[in-house]
């Protein structure tokens, strides 16, 4: 089968596509031909050294998600699946390949409405956003929210969640025209941080009360300004660094406002606790993907082989939405 392959250390240019042996569905596996698999900014780091895959997925072959139709099954496969149902999923690696194995409990079955570029940019983001808000942040329907990076692919997917779930979404960018390009999923509030203080505005729109959840995907210097926009009991999900590993934490302000500050990643963890996630987002994202309530955002689709020009496109922070590989 041809494969992605991390063939050094740096990066687009050390991406190759390769033969490499087709891998065997084992006791409760299936294997997936893969159609295409969404690039995410974890593959961009694992190409540069700064992040390797977990025990027990390829090293050297990137992708945390994929699309396809099912193509073999485990001899302990148990059901529903079959042969050729379409299924999408999470990995922790491997899945930017024409063939992947995987758990039969990590593949869901695809929406009818979406194809299979679409399908590819539903799942790692869309779990993310939705273990996020609701399993770390317990977001509850009708409260407020603030997302920060609105036009990343996890932004855009947690507006949806939390717009589907009735919140009123607030959302920052360095881009006015992401923000603009966001409102039609969902944001009510955008808030440019190029030229705006987004705990200020929040602040303001609020009555002075603040959101109930932050989703931040930047870290960094932004912490203190996210402790700021929470109201009392709120909760600061941290999913990403973009802007940096540390920062300085008020803890007057944890006390005084009771604040919950959790850190969280889907690749790392047990495959149980994948397991759970991903039944969660199959039991409530799913049908909001089939009724249209929540839908993908596919930025650009690439082939296989166009690979670095694909990582180019997610490395120059142009994007909106998700970057596709083909296969």
């Amino acid at each position: 089968m041809k494969a992605i392959v991390i063939a050094g250390v740096g990066g687009p240019e050390v991406l190759e596509l390769r033969e490499v042996p087709t891998p065997e569905p084992r006791g409760d596996q299936v294997r997936v031909r893969v159609r295409a698999a969404g690039l995410n900014r974890a593959d961009l780091l694992q190409t540069r050294g700064h992040y390797p895959a977990p025990a027990g997925v390829p090293a050297d072959i990137p992708g945390m998600e994929f699309a396809g139709e099912v193509d073999a099954l485990g001899p302990d496969v148990t059901g529903p699946l079959k042969e050729g149902d379409r299924v999408f999923g999470i990995v922790g690696g491997g899945a930017q390949a024409e063939y992947l194995v995987v758990q039969e409990r990590m593949a869901v079955p695809i929406p009818s409405n979406l194809d299979m570029e679409q399908a590819a940019a539903v799942p790692e983001v869309f779990l993310t956003a939705h273990d996020a808000l609701i399993t770390r942040g317990r977001l509850l329907p009708g409260q407020r929210v603030l997302v920060h990076a609105a036009g990343s692919g996890v932004g855009t997917a947690a507006v949806q969640v939390a717009r589907a779930m009735g919140c009123t979404v607030f959302g920052t960018s360095r881009t006015a025209a992401k923000l603009e390009r966001a409102r039609p999923l969902g944001l009510d509030v955008g808030i440019d941080t190029s030229r705006e203080d987004f705990a200020a505005i929040i602040r303001e729109k609020t009555g002075g009360e603040g959101v109930h959840v932050v989703l931040d995907l930047l870290g960094g210097k932004v912490l203190a300004d996210n402790l700021k926009a929470l109201r009392t009991r709120g909760h600061l999900v941290l999913v990403g660094l973009l802007a940096g590993r540390e920062a300085p934490l008020d803890l007057q302000a944890m006390l005084a406002k009771r604040l919950t500050i959790v850190g969280t990643t889907l690749r790392s963890r047990p495959l149980e606790e994948k397991i759970a996630a991903t039944r969660l987002f199959a039991d409530q994202v799913v049908p909001w993907l089939g009724r249209g309530l929540v839908r993908p955002v596919v930025d650009s689709a690439f082939p296989a082989g166009r690979v670095r020009e694909a990582h180019e496109r997610m490395a120059s922070d142009g994007s909106f939405g998700k970057v596709i590989l083909a296969f």
